[in-house]
């Protein structure tokens, strides 16, 4: 048996179980928030998702009033922010399907492939190496910027181990340029020799969040948002196998940075298993095995659960911490904006050209 396993359970005193409830009801009435403002005709207008929402809102109360109250409900904060996070981004694969590969071929594939790997690979370099950043501040930029924008920056940091005010500092790079690149797309397709569907293929690839995707791709058509969606729909897919390689990676660095004249030991591999349950979500999906009135009412589900998650990362997160990580963040970001917009037009022109 696990040491894991042989861990007695404590229940919760009633203390405990107050601040449990008050917490949830404090992250929920947060995360109710943002879901309706993120209805409202100027949040949809600049593609502003809930979970940004809920997290700015979030962030505002951990700044005012919520050290008064902290002490009521930390414990249904934490459990928001670590246990319905998991949740979360395992129901999230209910919104993607396998088939939708095969719509966006091969081409499409490569490209995502290359953009995830390239971007936070940069993201990692010069991070460390250029911007003097610490790892983890790295990999959750990297990760917003290269998959799929605050839900890959959550989804990362149990595997990262990444602190609140770290994830924040991520999660506001990814409104920043995401938010740009609704404006810049569209005037970057009056100007480049794409077709609706290359420019579609485009703004998926290299556009961080999926509402943001879907803004810059209806501003030009239907038909470019429609492709626009499935290539995002793509790189979101890869979340998950993302997780595991670099959860693997972690592990073998951890463990090969101690004494190289000691015996080398074996670590269990630390697999995230709402990566592989994401994949299970996304593959009953696939089947069509569910109504679609349940996969709706799942995915309804899936962001209010991802919403508390940012509310309670809000809540978590003082702008001291965010202060003290100055602009290095955010010439980090910016490089890979640059990056995502130069380097990712240059690498879907020639997959077009060879594969398209």
């Amino acid at each position: 048996m696990s040491q894991t396993a042989a861990l007695p359970i404590r229940p919760l005193t009633p203390l405990g179980q107050s601040a449990w409830w008050l917490g949830l009801a404090l992250t929920g009435a947060i995360a109710t928030g943002g879901v309706l403002l993120s209805q409202s005709a100027w949040a949809e207008q600049f593609g502003i998702s809930a979970l940004t929402l809920a997290i700015v809102l979030g962030i505002t109360a951990g700044n005012t009033f919520f050290p008064s109250i902290a002490a009521h409900t930390a414990v249904g904060v934490d459990f928001s922010k670590n246990k319905l996070l998991r949740a979360g981004i395992i129901l999230y694969g209910f919104r993607i399907t396998f088939q939708q590969i095969g719509d966006i071929g091969w081409a499409g594939a490569l490209i995502a492939v290359l953009m995830i790997g390239l971007t936070f690979t940069m993201a990692v370099q010069l991070g460390t190496r250029v911007f003097k950043l610490d790892k983890q501040t790295s990999m959750l930029i990297g990760a917003g910027s290269s998959i799929c924008g605050a839900a890959a920056v959550m989804a990362a940091e149990p595997v990262v181990r990444g602190q609140a005010h770290k994830v924040s500092v991520a999660v506001a790079t990814v409104v920043v340029f995401g938010t740009l690149s609704m404006f810049l797309y569209p005037l970057l397709y009056a100007f480049l020799p794409l077709s609706e569907h290359a420019y579609g293929v485009f703004a998926g690839s290299t556009i961080h969040e999926v509402a943001q995707v879907v803004a810059a791709g209806k501003a030009v058509s239907d038909t470019a948002a429609a492709t626009a969606v499935i290539e995002k729909m793509l790189r979101v897919m890869m979340l998950a196998p993302f997780l595991l390689i670099l959860s693997g990676f972690l592990r073998d660095r951890t463990q090969n940075s101690g004494n190289p004249d000691a015996r080398p030991q074996k670590t269990p591999i630390a697999i995230p298993w709402f990566a592989v349950l994401f994949i299970v979500a996304s593959a009953i999906n696939s089947l069509h095995i569910l109504p679609a009135s349940v996969v709706q009412t799942i995915i309804h589900v899936d962001t209010a659960l991802l919403a508390m998650a940012m509310a309670a990362l809000g809540l978590r997160t003082h702008a001291g911490a965010i202060r003290q990580a100055g602009l290095k963040p955010l010439m980090l970001a910016t490089s890979l904006f640059v990056f995502l917009v130069v380097g990712g037009y240059g690498i879907n022109t020639a997959v077009m050209h060879f594969l398209g």
